[in-house]
């Protein structure tokens, strides 16, 4: 059995999970989020506590054992708490705005970058240089982090760029005559 799956994922209050089939579905104070459980894969409830278990012995079930633990673990995560990601912009006149629905990036182009904001995820900007990205689903946030991080990522001579806040980039030197 996988070490990650022999763990179990317990419920907090507040937190309710509904199964239809393979399909589970787990609502919280921040949000519902679903999941296709594979068929290998089978979980047990007792009380607040989920136990994933795979169905055989394969190996392939024994994976998908602990993958499944820890994205369930992750649902339930973002359901009470919520993930975040933070952005940070370097840059001369390099800045970040939300109007509405919208980010707004200023990034040294000739025009101005927006970005449509997808539903279940919240952007704010603390700062004309910081971009905090907040959401229930833990995914879905790294994928807008890094879409957004995508339009300018950080350049190796001089460091400009939007970068993730705990991200280290590491300088070049220039080329010498």
């Amino acid at each position: 059995m996988s070490r990650v799956a022999k763990n179990p994922v317990s419920l907090p209050s507040g937190v309710a999970l509904s199964r239809n089939g393979a399909d589970v579905t787990i609502k919280g104070p921040k949000g519902e989020l679903a999941h296709r459980v594979h068929e290998l894969v089978d979980i047990e409830q007792d009380g607040n506590v989920l136990r994933i278990v795979a169905t055989d012995d394969s190996t392939l079930a024994n994976a998908l054992s602990g993958t499944t633990r820890a994205l369930v673990q992750n649902m339930v995560t973002g359901v009470t708490k919520g993930f975040e990601r933070r952005l940070t912009i370097v840059g001369v006149g390099y800045r970040a705005a939300v109007q509405g629905h919208k980010l707004n990036l200023t990034l040294g182009f000739s025009h101005p970058v927006v970005y449509d904001i997808p539903a279940g995820i919240t952007i704010e900007t603390p700062s004309q240089t910081e971009i905090v990205i907040k959401g229930a689903d833990k995914q879905r946030v790294g994928q807008v982090a890094a879409e957004v991080r995508g339009y300018r990522p950080p350049e190796p001579y001089k460091g400009k760029g939007v970068r993730y806040s705990d991200e280290v980039v590491v300088k070049k030197e220039a080329k010498k005559k």
